[in-house]
């Protein structure tokens, strides 16, 4: 049976601002990417999430960003490679003591906004990533956009990864997501959604954004869990993946 993994981001809650919905997600998914502090998140948020998805074996993985709340993490950043890598070290450290204190694995790490989107398209960047990675644990398993040069890159240093695909993105011909400053990098109907997550999982292919049908590996899907319909689209792909006899297993499940 074909196997995978629903991932979401998590914890981006901070101080007195509340973002998503956590309690009602977490149940719903089999991996949580927990933010550490620098695009979103707090160290009270970090505990709870932690706890949260402990208590409902979902896996937990550090998402470290680049140090920028304003702009979500989504605003590319010009650091240098001892910067970039120092920031995920701290970030996953963080995270990592978290997990420890509540006697609870860190199963993966995934990349979170502008960081992941420059290391997908840029192999020395990848490389500075994946080796961050690797140097806090080389057992955990690297989450990567599909075909790009984070998966490449964290394979050469002898990780564990996942290829993530998008219920909600389009696709550019080359593989790489289409850019949120596109009106049409989104998409909003929900069955085209579901569409293209269950011929990504049982297919292996994608229709791109020129209408050209490409290859791409699926191991972990990521949803969105702050939409205003979020919950009922999780839903709704849990179970057209279950008709599509696709078993929902965390990832190293």
């Amino acid at each position: 049976m074909t196997k995978v993994d629903l991932n979401c981001d998590l914890g981006e809650s901070f101080g007195n601002y509340k973002i998503g919905n956590d309690e009602q997600v977490i149940p719903l998914i089999t991996s949580a990417n927990i933010a550490c502090g620098y695009h979103a998140g707090d160290p009270n948020v970090m505990a709870k999430t932690v706890q949260r998805a402990k208590a409902h074996d979902v896996g937990i993985g550090a998402h470290p960003g680049f140090p920028d709340l304003q702009g979500f993490g989504r605003r590319n950043l010009d650091m240098s490679y001892d910067d970039v890598y120092n920031m995920i070290v701290y970030q996953m450290g963080a995270l990592k003591s978290f997990c420890d204190i509540n006697d609870v694995k860190l199963n993966h790490v995934k990349p979170h906004g502008a960081l992941y989107q420059m290391g997908a398209k840029d192999k020395d960047f990848a490389k500075v990533i994946a080796q961050a990675v690797y140097d806090i644990d080389p057992n955990i398993i690297f989450v990567g956009l599909s075909q790009s040069f984070l998966i490449d890159e964290a394979k050469q240093l002898g990780l564990s990864t996942a290829s993530e695909v998008f219920a909600d993105r389009r696709y550019e011909a080359d593989g790489q997501l289409v850019s949120r400053k596109k009106n049409n990098a989104v998409i909003k109907d929900t069955d085209e959604a579901i569409q293209q997550v269950i011929d990504m999982v049982t297919k292996g292919k994608v229709t791109a954004i020129n209408g050209q049908e490409i290859e791409i590996s699926a191991d972990t899907i990521c949803v969105h869990g702050d939409g205003e319909h979020a919950l009922e689209f999780v839903k709704q792909i849990r179970q057209q993946l279950s008709s599509a006899n696709v078993d929902i297993v965390k990832l190293g499940g």
